[in-house]
């Protein structure tokens, strides 16, 4: 941003941050903002809550997502979190231990690396397969895990591949954990935002096979990313993490991290029961419309290319070919000239563990994000050895 030209009279716009609530069209609905103006307007939720969060959205919330798998989850399995990092630093405090190491997805979420480096965890980064759909490189997790290791992290709907596994690879990923002994961290904050040929199946769903913590919130799915409501799940019919001093563990840790509001929480129950279908089939229909517009735009942009048409979440990586664009040393280099050049700013692919390439956020209203891309091939133009082909 300290980049672009002060000068220009151009609008800035943004394809770096997943935040679509900057977007009119994707406002979240009513429901959710009349539960919490009666929740606050209450005068009820002006207190403390439960350190675990209040029982009425802890049992909403097992309910919510029981409805999508083969047992049902206690409101006890449910802690609310500030959002879904969060739930994500909980999940490496548990399973931190001295040596330990836990398994995650290059690219992927730089927040797990952050936690991890806190806690004194190892982070060991197994491949995703862009010519495979991003699915997990099964053999990279098997030659990464040792003794020590931890817990597998899996993202499904995927940031920031905009990919969505199938119940098959899903299965198979569960079953190399059970093998290799180690318990998943199923990240579905993107959950139900897929909208290719693959509906979402959350990891719970193989809850049996291995242990599954699961962590969400509604922060994508209902537009609200600054209410920072998520939760932490424990996903596990079988019964490890229900130890007495897991639990323990657990309730010790929210006894020192504040929660969200309580009025937050109190509008849970309302927010997940309440919302009408049509809300969640608008919000598949406009990020199908702005990733197909994304996907198909690129393909006439010189030197970056998209390996796959997005299917859930709301980023998508692009790759760079430098062969093709002199004076752009790598994905950085181009970032910072974008910036400078077009007021266009995008994730460069270091950010996320994959150099020369480019995240590119698709969650923008269509007219924005139409522009935003014609700038970007202005630049790439500019910048091409080889424009024949994309004339």
């Amino acid at each position: 941003m300290e980049s672009i030209d002060e000068n220009s009279n151009r609008r800035v716009i943004s394809l770096g941050l997943g935040d679509p609530s900057a977007h009119t069209c994707f406002r979240t609905t009513y429901v959710a903002e009349k539960a919490v103006l009666d929740g606050l307007q209450s005068q009820k939720f002006n207190g403390y809550a439960p350190t675990t969060g209040l029982s009425d959205a802890r049992r909403a919330i097992a309910k919510y997502l029981s409805c999508d798998l083969p047992y049902k989850l206690s409101p006890y399995d449910v802690y609310i979190t500030s959002g879904c990092t969060q739930a994500i630093d909980v999940a490496l405090s548990i399973v931190a231990r001295p040596g330990a190491n836990i398994l995650v997805a290059r690219p992927g979420f730089p927040i797990y690396d952050l936690c991890a480096e806190i806690r004194r965890l190892e982070v060991r980064h197994f491949d995703l397969l862009p010519k495979k759909g991003w699915e997990v490189d099964i053999a990279s997790v098997e030659a990464l895990a040792d003794k020590n290791t931890v817990a597998l992290v899996i993202i499904n709907p995927g940031n920031p591949c905009a990919n969505v596994y199938t119940y098959q690879h899903l299965k198979k990923i569960a079953e190399t954990a059970e093998r290799l002994n180690i318990p998943l961290i199923a990240d579905e904050v993107y959950g139900h935002l897929a909208f290719g040929s693959k509906p979402f199946v959350p990891m719970g769903v193989f809850g049996f096979t291995v242990p599954v913590l699961t962590l969400g919130s509604i922060s994508k799915r209902w537009m609200v990313p600054g209410w920072s409501l998520g939760w932490f799940v424990t996903s596990d019919p079988n019964g490890m993490f229900r130890s007495p001093k897991i639990e323990e563990c657990l309730k010790k840790y929210f006894d020192i991290m504040g929660g969200p509001a309580t009025f937050i929480q109190a509008a849970v129950p309302r927010i997940l029961e309440q919302t009408d279908e049509a809300f969640f089939v608008n919000t598949i229909n406009v990020l199908k419309q702005t990733s197909e517009i994304c996907f198909n735009m690129i393909k006439y942009i010189p030197g970056i290319t998209c390996p796959q048409k997005p299917e859930g979440s709301m980023a998508v990586m692009v790759q760079l070919d430098l062969s093709l664009l002199h004076e752009i040393s790598d994905d950085i280099d181009f970032c910072f000239k974008l910036a400078k050049e077009e007021a266009v700013v995008v994730l460069p692919g270091t950010a996320v563990g994959l150099r020369d390439w480019i995240r590119i956020i698709f969650a923008v209203d269509p007219s924005s994000l139409e522009e935003a891309l014609r700038r970007i091939k202005s630049f790439c133009q500019r910048h091409c050895n080889q424009l024949q082909d994309y004339q």
